[in-house]
């Protein structure tokens, strides 16, 4: 088959959102330099010629998968929050649903290992200032005032990251599912109190 009309039917096969999953799937089982265009395009099943059709560099694939895990946060996320009304219920809610995504929570991690380059940092930064002002308003939603909330929600999202960084990277606390089933408990019981 001709070289050109076999690219012509790969670019066809494959959208830029495969590549771009791909690449967070590679993200999240190696870090950044498991972004490799050739093993991605191996386990796609097409050729690097694929790539090209939707990418102009490695860079650009990393730029776009990082758009789309932050946009798949805002739906996953945020986005079925949103219809809970009650902000204790919302924040409840919102540790539970974090709780359960392991492949974020490596892609999260896996990030944090690679705050130095040019494209995570800036997208780290939004993500965590976005995940904090959400619980900073729904936090004075609960009833805390402005300064209790900010200070509680750097608290949440510290114990978040603290507690990936701890699991993710040390391999520690090892617990088994009803142990952080219990851990989860707790958290959410100890940092999203009552107001009253």
């Amino acid at each position: 088959m001709n070289t050109s009309v076999s690219a012509i039917k790969e670019k066809n096969r494959l959208k830029s959102f495969d590549w771009k999953q791909a690449a967070l799937d590679a993200l999240s089982e190696g870090g950044l330099q498991n972004v490799a265009i050739e093993m991605i395009a191996k386990g796609l099943g097409v050729t690097k010629g694929s790539f090209y059709w939707h990418f102009e560099s490695r860079d650009a694939l990393i730029e776009a998968a990082l758009e789309l895990w932050e946009s798949q946060e805002q739906e996953q996320v945020f986005g079925k929050l949103d219809a809970l009304s009650d902000p204790q219920a919302r924040l409840t809610a919102l540790i539970a649903l974090v709780a359960e995504e392991l492949k974020a929570h490596k892609i999260f991690s896996e990030l944090l290992k690679a705050i130095d380059h040019p494209l995570v940092k800036p997208v780290l930064a939004r993500v965590s200032q976005r995940r904090i002002d959400y619980l900073t308003a729904s936090l004075r939603q609960a009833g805390f005032s402005r300064k209790a909330a900010q200070s509680r929600a750097i608290l949440v999202y510290a114990s978040y990251v603290g507690f990936l960084q701890l699991n993710l990277q040390l391999g520690t606390p090892k617990l088994s599912h009803a142990d952080f089933e219990q851990y989860v408990a707790h958290l959410t019981e100890t940092l999203i109190p009552a107001v009253g």
